[in-house]
């Protein structure tokens, strides 16, 4: 008999969001589920890890029996860290997933994403990773598009592999399965933050300011991942860690 893969869960939401139950619900259709996930909503933490504070781990039944589930004090990525040299230390980890998001982590918020700083760093080490997210804030949101098309990518990737690279950004549109056109690979698309500080006073007088803002999409190209949402598609962009503007380079030697 054929071993069932390990598949590790993480998200930034919380263990006990809406999305991660429905992650959890279809991917224990394809192998052995560990789940290791913050005990409270991490969103927007990037790539943050703990070093000033120590990170506690406690077993949960949020899953029921079948599932080994930890909440963990820290950070997505510290999830990451303590699923992969603590709780699996010396095991083989097939495939991480992470979320599904609330919210999108289309074009640069995959820079601030949580949700995709736990895949990233699973992929890492080496994982092959997958971090989704549905187009929806409202934390009961409707997943039933987001279980279908998770349920359809995470079979081709324990499948087929990820190709070239070992991480993917999905975001899943919010509309009825029926309304979506289907599954488009795409580029990250090109925006910005325009961000607002509202201030204010707390009551004992001292000031205060509440980040607030809106997205600016810079892009027009019919290959972005804004692009493919906006039209109806799943959007699934290959991410790197390489940072390296490779194309500058050249215009640069004048510092040498």
């Amino acid at each position: 008999m054929q071993k069932k893969p390990t598949i590790l869960i993480c998200n930034d939401d919380g263990i006990t969001a809406l999305g991660i139950r429905n992650l959890v619900a279809v991917a224990r259709e394809f192998g052995n589920i560990v789940v290791v996930a913050p005990d409270s909503p991490q969103s927007a933490q990037g790539h943050s890890i703990t070093i000033e504070d120590p990170i506690r781990i406690h077993s949960s039944d949020i899953f029921g029996s079948e599932v080994q589930a930890y909440e963990c004090s820290g950070t997505p990525v510290d999830c990451i860290k303590i699923a992969k040299n603590v709780i699996l230390k010396d095991q083989t980890i097939d495939l991480c997933l992470s979320g599904i998001n609330h919210g999108s982590n289309a074009s640069t918020n995959v820079i601030y994403s949580g949700t995709m700083s736990a895949a990233m760093e699973a992929s890492m080490e080496g994982i092959p990773s997958i971090g989704f997210s549905l187009l929806d804030f409202d934390p009961n949101a409707d997943f039933t598009a987001s279980k279908h098309f998770v349920r359809k990518i995470v079979a081709n990737a324990l499948e087929k592999g990820l190709g070239d690279t070992l991480l993917l950004n999905v975001n899943i549109p919010k509309l009825p399965i029926e309304e979506i056109n289907g599954i488009r690979i795409c580029r990250q698309a090109k925006g910005y933050w325009a961000e607002d500080f509202q201030k204010g006073t707390d009551p004992i007088g001292r000031p205060y300011y509440w980040l607030t803002g809106k997205y600016i999409y810079q892009d027009e190209g019919e290959d972005s991942d804004i692009w493919a949402l906006e039209n109806g598609y799943v959007s699934v962009v290959p991410v790197m860690h390489d940072l390296t503007h490779h194309t500058a380079i050249d215009s640069l030697q004048h510092f040498e």
